[in-house]
C-alpha cells in the first residue's frame, strides 16, 4: 500500500464539489484538461492525499505570472484542506460561474480505491462490477493463501481482486483465451501493484487445454467468467480439491438455468446457490433522506457450488408433489461444446481492433512512466 505524498507514475483520483471523479496517472510536466480549466500534474506530485488543487486558465504559467497562480492557489495548505461541500471559500462566487472553464475550479486529491481503479482502468472486455466481485470473494471464501484458478480474465478486474485476496502466500492462475485481453489485463494489474505480482500465472489458452496441465486437486477455488461454464465442469471437477468452491459468473437467465441443471445432473456438486445483487445509493442531507434516483440493477448472476469427495454423491432434497421442474425441455444441444473460435464466444466482449490497439498503446505508455519513475526513485 502506498503512503505519503503523491509520486510520479502513480494514479490520483480527483473529486470536485459535485462528486465528479477523474482518475489520472501523474506524469512530470504533464497537464490535464478538464471542463473547468487546466490542472498541472506537477502541482499534485509531492502533495499529500486529501489536498485540494485548483485549475488554471492556461496549460502553462504565463510569463507575467511566474508562479502560475492566475487561476488561484495551486495546492491548498493543510490547514485549509477541508471538504469542498463544507468549505464556502472552495466554491466559485456567482459572478465567476461563467468563467469556470477558465480556471478556479477545485478538486480534492486522493489515491483511488481498488473499486475506483477497476471502474476507471482501460478495458477491452466488459469488467465485472465491484459489487459482483465482492460477492464472489465472500461466497467463494477466497482468502489469504488460497490456490485459485480463474478462467476468463477479461480486462483484469476480477484478477486484481483475487490477487489482493490471496496475497503472496497464495497463488492465482488465470487462463485467458484472447492474447489481446491477456495483455490488457497484465498491464492494468502491473500498473496497480507497481510490478507484476510474483504469485500470478497468466496463460493464453482455453480452459480445458490450460486445466489439463494441472494435477488432480491442484486448486482450492475456481472462478469462471465464461459463456458456457457448464461445458467446463468435468475439468473443473478434476483440478479442484474435494470440498473446494466453484464460483461462476453468468449474465443471462438461460445461462444460469443451464448451469444449475448441469451441476445437479453431474451428482458431483452440491446444490447450487444463485445470488444477484442490486446496488442503490442514498442521499442524506438534513431532512432530505431518500434513495438516489439511479441505481445499478442487474449485471449478472453468481452460481456457487462445492465439490463432493470421490465416491460420494450430494444429499438430494426431497420434492413432494407439485409441478415437474426436473425434466429437460429442448435438450438437443446438451453436452455440445461451443468452438473456441466461434463468434458466440465473444458475445458480450466484442471490441474493435482499433480500440484494442488504442488501449494497448495507452497501457504501454503508463507502464513506461511507471518504470521511469521507479528508476528515478
Amino acid at each position: 500500500m502506498r503512503r505519503g505524498a503523491f509520486t510520479a507514475g502513480e494514479k490520483v483520483q480527483l473529486i470536485d464539489r459535485k462528486g465528479n471523479k477523474l482518475t489520472e496517472q501523474l506524469v512530470p510536466g504533464a497537464v490535464l484538461q478538464t471542463v473547468h480549466g487546466f490542472l498541472r500534474h506537477d502541482e499534485v506530485i509531492g502533495a499529500q492525499p486529501g489536498s485540494v488543487v485548483t485549475t488554471h486558465a492556461h496549460p502553462r504559467p504565463l510569463e507575467d505570472d511566474p508562479a502560475g497562480r492566475q487561476g488561484g492557489a495551486a495546492v491548498s495548505a493543510p490547514s485549509s484542506s477541508r471538504s469542498l461541500s463544507s468549505s464556502p471559500s472552495s466554491r466559485p462566487s456567482a459572478s465567476s460561474r461563467q468563467s469556470r472553464r477558465y480556471g478556479g475550479w477545485q478538486y480534492m486529491c486522493f489515491r483511488p480505491r481498488m473499486a475506483d481503479y477497476m471502474l476507471s482502468m482501460p478495458r477491452g472486455a466488459q469488467i465485472m462490477y465491484p459489487k459482483d466481485i465482492a460477492q464472489a470473494l465472500s461466497y467463494g471464501d477466497i482468502r489469504r493463501g488460497a490456490r485459485v484458478l480463474e478462467s476468463g480474465g477479461g480486462s483484469g478486474a476480477m484478477s486484481l481482486a483475487l490477487l489482493d485476496a490471496v496475497g503472496p502466500e497464495g497463488s492465482l492462475t488465470t487462463l485467458e483465451l484472447r492474447e489481446e485481453f491477456a495483455r490488457i489485463s497484465q498491464a492494468n494489474i502491473t500498473l496497480y501493484f507497481g510490478t507484476k505480482p510474483s504469485w500470478w500465472d497468466l496463460r493464453v489458452t482455453d480452459f480445458d487445454t490450460g486445466a489439463a496441465a494441472f494435477a488432480d486437486g491442484s486448486f482450492d477455488r475456481i472462478v469462471l467468467d465464461l459463456l458456457d461454464p457448464w461445458n467446463r465442469l468435468p475439468q473443473a471437477g478434476r483440478v479442484l480439491a474435494p470440498g473446494g468452491v466453484l464460483v461462476c459468473y453468468v449474465t443471462t437467465t438461460t445461462q444460469m438455468g443451464r448451469l444449475a441443471d448441469d451441476l445437479r445432473a453431474s451428482g458431483r456438486w452440491t446444490e447450487p446457490e444463485i445470488v444477484e445483487l442490486m446496488e442503490r445509493t442514498w442521499k442524506a442531507e438534513g431532512l432530505a433522506v431518500r434513495p438516489d434516483h439511479e441505481m445499478i440493477g442487474h449485471t449478472g448472476f453468481l452460481v456457487i457450488s462445492r465439490l463432493m469427495a470421490p465416491g460420494f454423491a450430494r444429499l438430494e432434497k426431497q420434492h413432494h408433489g407439485g409441478k415437474d421442474t426436473r425434466t429437460p425441455v429442448g435438450d438437443v444441444t446438451r453436452g455440445e461444446k461451443i468452438p473456441a473460435d466461434s463468434e458466440g464466444l465473444s458475445e458480450g466482449r466484442d471490441i474493435s481492433d482499433h480500440k484494442l490497439r488504442r488501449v494497448l498503446r495507452d497501457l504501454a505508455r503508463q507502464e513506461r512512466v511507471l518504470g521511469e519513475s521507479g528508476r528515478q526513485d
